[in-house]
């Protein structure tokens, strides 16, 4: 059977992020288009659908590096915050986002909470399993060669 560890993460995640947008549960706040995504950057992101591009990243870190609270997480979507003339120093992502987004995904069912942070449920680890199945199973597309 295939896992979320034999498909690339990019396609993963593209694909997931579509599936989780159809669902009810999953939805962006009011303020989600206004946030920051931490204080290292400078402007909130401009695609539309970052907010289910980011539940499916999530989703499957969790699956990968289960069970994981929301400070770990919080320090592997950090980065680097420009202070002007003085040294670049890493600053952690956005709590809030991430907890929301734990929240939603308890409430889909894909989530569940245990004494050492959140992990991923088995009808979440099923769901992924399944689409990294169809995901392997759908034929590559060659590349086009320019004839010149």
């Amino acid at each position: 059977m295939t896992t979320v560890f034999d498909v690339p993460a990019d396609s993963l995640i593209t694909r997931l992020s579509s599936e989780l947008k159809k669902r009810s549960e999953i939805k962006a706040p009011a303020w989600a288009a206004f946030a920051k995504t931490g204080v290292h950057k400078q402007m909130p992101p401009e695609d539309q659908d970052w907010w289910f591009i980011r539940s499916a990243a999530l989703l499957r870190r969790l699956y990968v590096d289960g069970p994981v609270g929301v400070q770990r997480m919080r320090t592997a979507y950090g980065g680097k915050r420009d202070r002007g003339s003085s040294p670049y120093q890493f600053r952690k992502g956005s709590g809030s986002i991430i907890r929301k987004i734990f929240q939603q995904l308890e409430k889909a069912g894909y989530v569940e909470k245990n004494k050492t942070g959140r992990r991923i449920s088995a009808a979440g680890m099923s769901y992924l399993d399944s689409l990294a199945n169809e995901i392997a199973m759908t034929p590559v597309q060659p590349a086009e060669t320019k004839k010149t």
